[in-house]
């Protein structure tokens, strides 16, 4: 039990400091390259209103979770912008406020959208539409 709690202290303490070094070198590339688009972010939620008939699973298989569905971090790109970033790039989005931050590529939009992402949110989140924000494929 004692090393149980040995390498259960080890990940506490030394996790979250990796994590931030992460972060931290994912702002650093962010912040010296030139975006790779400039887009209008807006939001959606795993309803069958907004998606189809299987509104938990993602176009790329992926299941999100009913409870909290922001915390997988996903994102749906519009066709054209699938052909750039497929399932499973991570993006990094400067510009949107809150919605800031790296997300994952696991979605994909109606073909009626052109030069768009939509960030998955939960079912009580306010619905968003934000133009000019740049995002950042982290390589």
């Amino acid at each position: 039990m004692n090393h149980l709690n040995f390498i259960l202290s080890f990940i506490i303490v030394f996790l979250p400091i990796e994590l931030k070094r992460e972060e931290a070198r994912i702002i650093e590339y962010t912040n010296s390259v030139a975006p790779s688009e400039v887009v209008t972010i807006t939001t959606y939620t795993p309803t069958i209103e907004e998606c189809d008939s299987t509104p938990l699973i993602t176009a790329s298989g992926f299941k999100i979770n009913e409870r909290n569905p922001k915390r997988h971090r996903i994102i749906a790109v519009s066709r054209d912008l699938k052909r750039k970033y497929k399932f499973g790039t991570k993006l990094r989005i400067k510009g949107a406020g809150k919605y800031d931050g790296t997300y994952v590529v696991r979605d994909v939009m109606n073909k009626r959208y052109k030069n768009r992402i939509d960030i998955l949110v939960g079912k009580t989140d306010k619905q968003t539409k934000l133009k000019k924000v740049k995002v950042y494929k982290i390589k």
